[in-house]
């Protein structure tokens, strides 16, 4: 009896069991499992960034990339033909690689000069009171868009022949044999819109310099000099190095400041480009697009030093 009443209550409790589950398949039988699908967004979330990235695509391509295949391929063509031609007469002519010196030595002396200034403005900058050193920075940011005709225009009113500050020094003898329409004025005009975008550029790089850094070289017996040259210098040469190429294609890319302060009667590539193209003589787009893609190749090999240098001095 006790062996049957058992197997009875089993029995039982075997098909409440299966009742239970039979009701519970009954109430889910409706309601589907989630899907991952479900869960990802809707497509035209998805397509959303691409729309928006498709006006800057277009202005992009238009701007740059088309600009950038006509030269290409228009520097090749000569004659009505495929020709080296145009390389063979840049290459060949005193008056083209003159050209190309004078833009390099306004370049570089422009960048080193203004990087150096910059250098040593930016780390007194870092030392300054919160609120003036927002207004400094923010100062820089309008500076550095101050070029072209412009600042040309400024720098003859001041500087020029008869310009207020050039009369003054001279009345004092401290400007003389000064001539701003010369290679030294060029580099004073590139310096000047050299420095703001070198500020602005080596300013966050001073955030890698640490405060209690200059407190342990001190410690250490190192003196100002021991320190920028051993501990400041080094973290900053990556920034240093890559703020001196940007400089150095800002410069050889100046046209606008350069041609109003002297025409034609200084010779640098960008002027000999825009004259090719829309002279009043001589019209030879495809002499201009070999200039502008030698250009860009001086460049590309600059850029490619560079990193090779970032590479080997970076600083871990």
């Amino acid at each position: 009896m006790n062996q049957q009443a058992i197997s009875g209550k089993l029995q039982n409790t075997d098909g409440g069991t299966a009742t239970a589950s039979s009701d519970l398949d009954e109430r889910t039988k409706g309601t589907a499992p989630p899907t991952v699908s479900s869960a990802k967004p809707a497509s035209w979330r998805r397509l959303l960034p691409l729309a928006l990235g498709l006006p800057f695509a277009l202005v992009f391509g238009l701007f740059q990339l088309a600009p950038m295949a006509w030269v290409l391929i228009h520097s090749f063509q000569a004659g009505g033909g495929w020709s080296l031609a145009n390389f063979g007469q840049i290459l060949g002519s005193p008056y083209y690689r003159q050209s190309f010196a004078n833009s390099l030595d306004l370049a570089l002396w422009s960048s080193l000069l203004g990087l150096a200034i910059a250098l040593a403005g930016t780390a007194a900058l870092r030392q300054v009171p919160g609120r003036l050193q927002d207004a400094v920075v923010a100062f820089t940011t309008m500076a550095s868009n101050f070029s072209g005709v412009p600042l040309a225009f400024a720098f003859i009113v001041l500087l020029g022949m008869n310009g207020a500050a050039t009369l003054l020094l001279q009345e004092l003898g401290l400007f003389e044999g000064f001539h701003l329409y010369s290679r030294a004025g060029l580099i004073l005009l590139y310096t000047y819109f050299q420095i703001p975008l070198a500020v602005l550029l080596l300013y966050p790089a001073f955030d890698a310099i640490k405060a209690d850094w200059r407190e342990a070289a001190a410690l250490l017996g190192a003196g100002p000099l021991h320190y920028w040259l051993r501990v400041a210098l080094p973290v900053l040469s990556p920034a240093l190095l890559g703020t001196f190429i940007i400089l150095l294609a800002n410069a050889l890319g100046a046209y606008a400041s350069t041609y109003a302060l002297m025409t034609s009667n200084y010779n640098l590539v960008t002027i000999q480009i825009a004259g090719l193209v829309a002279g009043d003589i001589f019209l030879e787009p495809q002499l201009a697009a070999a200039l502008s893609l030698l250009l860009m190749g001086l460049l590309l090999l600059v850029t490619a030093v560079n990193q090779w240098l970032i590479a080997r001095s970076r600083y871990e």
